[in-house]
């Protein structure tokens, strides 16, 4: 479910890193995770933080840089990453990119976004990846590389897996965040039902002659389409797709056709040269009929893929992970019944269904580029028209950015609830992003102090906000109070459904 924000809240551990012995294998654990991309990191180190036994499986041996496609991390993402104490460091690692154009035409004006992060971050996944290690080890998740799910056995009391050369794990709960080819996916039968959008997009690392004056350079029209981001680093990933080309992916590509392509959409190839590699791929559509079976989860890639349009699928997985973490936790640390889990698919699957809807809308646009001159002028004219009606494009920069999403709430319960909670400003000096670190829900209240527990901190707004918010982990409002102290037993009653404490 979806909105935009509310007026009233706008105001070292070492890495396991080959094939498994029986002792690693028999290793008590309470969470396995299979797939060390974003998503899985992310969940890890948000399971380890909060106590629980986690161990990582990931196939490859060695994590290849070169392979990264995702480069937008948006303001939603950031946000979350804000909440692990991990926001400003990547942001320093990236280029900020405050307007993006959608059908080379379009702007969408980011700085507009009533976040710490009005921006698109434009930075490679690896970076992402690294820093999201590097605190899932922190926390004491152990990573299993070479480690390749080939079976997987459901049991009343937990999930066994077989790798092909790392042994055998057991564990009360198993997530797939595996990426598209979900070995989890599959072995549990879930199905993946979509289509192939696009066919025969080419993709390169190449170094320029030439600096490209945005951050993200990108454009589409009678030709096709065609985009150039950089690393930070000298190398740029250039991404183009002919108007009709429907060849597979292991036809030849050459630099010369990605050049000229280059210089046809964007006007220039910008000196293009240097490729260290070159291919083409395919991109699909699906997403997965439910998000969990029993005690597996899906999340990430292995439970939606869509158009690299729009730059939502890292992002998209990131927030399910943080909307999956907590409450798994909370049903590990036996402070919630299984049933809490069922509010992840509730949530989540909207928002993948969302994403799919908008990435593949972005994605027609360019396919369906008009070739006629006339209607290219005419599109020229209302394209431009339409990114100036507010209206339209401040809807279209909250749901891309992830700030407008929202979960769905109970009937009858205050409007506020389910929404994403702005980083307010405390009485003591901190940002209420920095409290969620914790890992805790938050009750921010001028009230009378309620019981403290570990799962639950306190904090007293600054300014005048005079609406009492239970803030869950993910930074999404459980339950508020058109009160800023409301009774202590109508709190102590809010928190009884929540794994608070």
């Amino acid at each position: 479910m979806t909105g935009g924000p509310n007026a009233r809240l706008d105001a070292d551990a070492d890495a396991h890193t080959g094939g498994g012995t029986d002792a690693d294998a028999d290793a008590d654990i309470d969470v396995i995770v299979v797939g060390a991309g974003p998503t899985g990191l992310l969940l890890a180190g948000d399971l380890a933080a909060a106590g629980v036994r986690v161990t990582l499986l990931e196939r490859r041996e060695h994590a290849d840089a070169n392979l990264t496609r995702a480069f937008a991390v948006h303001a939603r993402t950031l946000e979350v990453l804000d909440a692990r104490g991990l926001g400003d460091e990547l942001v320093a690692l990236g280029r900020k990119a405050p307007v993006i154009g959608v059908f080379g035409r379009i702007e969408l004006r980011l700085h507009r976004l009533r976040s710490r992060y009005p921006f698109a971050l434009i930075t490679p996944q690896y970076h992402i990846e690294g820093l999201l290690e590097r605190r899932a080890l922190a926390a004491g998740v152990r990573i299993v590389r070479g480690a390749e799910v080939v079976e997987l056995r459901r049991r009343a009391d937990g999930v066994e897996v077989r790798t092909a050369a790392a042994g055998e794990f057991t564990a009360p709960y198993l997530v797939g965040c595996d990426g598209v080819r979900s070995a989890v996916r599959r072995l549990t039968g879930i199905a993946f039902p979509g289509r192939s959008v696009v066919r025969s997009v080419m993709l390169a690392d190449v170094r320029l002659k030439e600096v490209p004056a945005d951050a993200v350079t990108t454009n589409a029209n009678a030709h096709g389409f065609a985009s150039l981001v950089p690393f930070g680093d000298g190398w740029y990933r250039a991404i183009g797709w002919v108007a009709g080309d429907d060849r597979p992916d292991d036809a030849p590509v050459s630099v010369e056709e990605l050049a000229a392509l280059l210089r046809r959409v964007l006007g220039s190839d910008y000196g293009l040269h240097e490729p260290r590699w070159i291919s083409r791929f395919h991109s699909d559509e699906r997403q997965a009929v439910r998000y969990r079976e029993g005690r597996v989860l899906l999340a990430g890639d292995a439970a939606h893929v869509h158009s690299p349009a729009g730059g939502m699928g890292m992002n998209t997985g990131l927030q399910d992970a943080a909307n999956l973490g907590w409450k798994l936790a909370a049903v590990v640390g036996g402070r919630a019944g299984a049933s809490l889990l069922d509010t992840y698919e509730q949530e989540r699957h909207p928002v993948g269904r969302q994403a799919l809807r908008i990435s593949g809308a972005i994605t027609r646009g360019v396919l369906h580029a008009p070739r006629n001159p006339w209607t290219r002028r005419l599109r020229g004219l209302v394209l431009p028209l339409a990114s100036r009606l507010n209206s339209l494009t401040g809807q279209g920069e909250r749901l891309l950015s992830g700030i407008g999403v929202n979960y769905p709430a109970p009937r009858g319960d205050h409007p506020l609830t389910g929404r994403r909670v702005p980083d307010l400003r405390l009485a003591d000096g901190r940002r209420l992003y920095e409290v969620l670190r914790g890992g805790t829900f938050v009750l921010v209240t001028r009230g009378h102090p309620v019981p403290r527990t570990p799962w639950l901190r306190l904090a007293a707004p600054a300014g005048s906000l005079r609406t009492t918010l239970l803030i869950r982990p993910d930074g999404h409002i459980a339950w508020a109070a058109d009160a800023p102290a409301p009774d202590p037993a109508r709190i102590r009653e809010a928190l009884r459904p929540w794994p608070a404490g």
